[in-house]
Formats: C-alpha cells, structure tokens, sequence
C-alpha cells in the first residue's frame, strides 16, 4: 500500500534518503494525546481521496527502531479532519491504516486537514510495532500561524512539506522503541 502513495510523491519504488535522526542513536519520537476523536477499528486503507473535497496531500515516511533499523509490518493509523476542520465521529471518513513494507516505509494520500477550534493544522497518528508499545503522536506543518497558540504543538513532530504540481508532500519518519 506504501507504494501507490510513495509513487504519487516522486519516490516510485526508489528507496527514500535516511532519517537525519540515523547518524547517531536515534531518540523515540515524542508521544502526543490522541484526543478526543479517535475510533476504534479503522479500515485498512491509505488513499482518503473519495472521502472528502480539498487540497491534495501525500504524507509518506519510515518507521525505524532507536538502532536506525526499519520496522516491517509496523501499523500506522491516521485520521484528521475534513477541509473543513470538522472530525467524521460516525464513520472512518479520513481515517485509516497500513503496514509497512519491509523498509519500513508507510504513505497516505490524502488531503490537508482544515483548521479545528483552538488548535493549529495536524495529523493525528498512531504507530504500533508487533510486541510494541503503541505510539500516540500528532504531526504538524510548518509555518501555521497557529504553531505558537496551540498548547500542545511540539516542533519536534513538524513534517517536512514540499509542494508538489498536483498538491502537498509531507514527510515525516518515526522512531519506535
């Protein structure tokens, strides 16, 4: 599934550069609530593009161990809000999840989440390695202006954005103990 998604982002089958975090030991990528609207028992899925109208996104990454190794199988859940900054609480509209490949790379396609009360634009994404503990996190653009009002905003968990003829490339690689 992390092909279709990495192939939409210019990255075909073609391995992606290493995490910067690999040059040394890599630290676990910091834990963020999940909130209040995660449901349980999303679909395998990582194209939401028929879920909802907005701005193309493709999120792609790796999930790699505290040794800079790749995870294989790992499940990456993701769920956000609509364009219109408005959560789906009765169905798995923009939500769902995938497992890694065995270089650990995961990619959604998607749209750019729109602007919920009182917090700045994010990805809500959960990472959970057989035998692992499950990671919680949050991910988030660069360069909102509601990076410096929302209290839980985290630079450490920024994407990497580009932009793309056709829409939006995040990256973002995660580190799980």
């Amino acid at each position: 599934a992390a092909g279709g998604a990495l192939a939409q982002a210019g990255g075909g089958r073609a391995r992606l550069a290493p995490t910067p975090s690999c040059d040394a030991a890599a630290e676990p990528t910091p834990r963020q609530t999940e909130g209040p609207f995660y449901s349980a028992g999303p679909p395998e899925r990582s194209d939401f593009r028929g879920d909802a109208p907005g701005e193309p996104m493709v999120l792609v990454g790796f999930v790699i161990d505290t040794g800079c190794r790749p995870v294989a199988g790992a499940r990456v859940d993701l769920w956000h809000t609509d364009s219109e900054g408005r959560y789906d609480n009765d169905g798995f509209r923009l939500r769902g999840y995938q497992l890694t490949d065995e270089y650990g790379r995961f990619g959604f396609t998607t749209i750019v989440p729109g602007l919920y009360p009182g917090r700045t634009r994010h990805f809500h994404v959960k990472v959970a390695r057989r035998g692992g503990r499950v990671l919680t996190t949050q991910l988030y653009f660069p360069d909102e202006p509601g990076n410096r009002r929302d209290f839980i905003f985290d630079e450490r968990l920024l994407m990497d954005v580009r932009e793309r003829e056709g829409g939006r490339v995040g990256r973002f690689d995660f580190v799980v103990a």
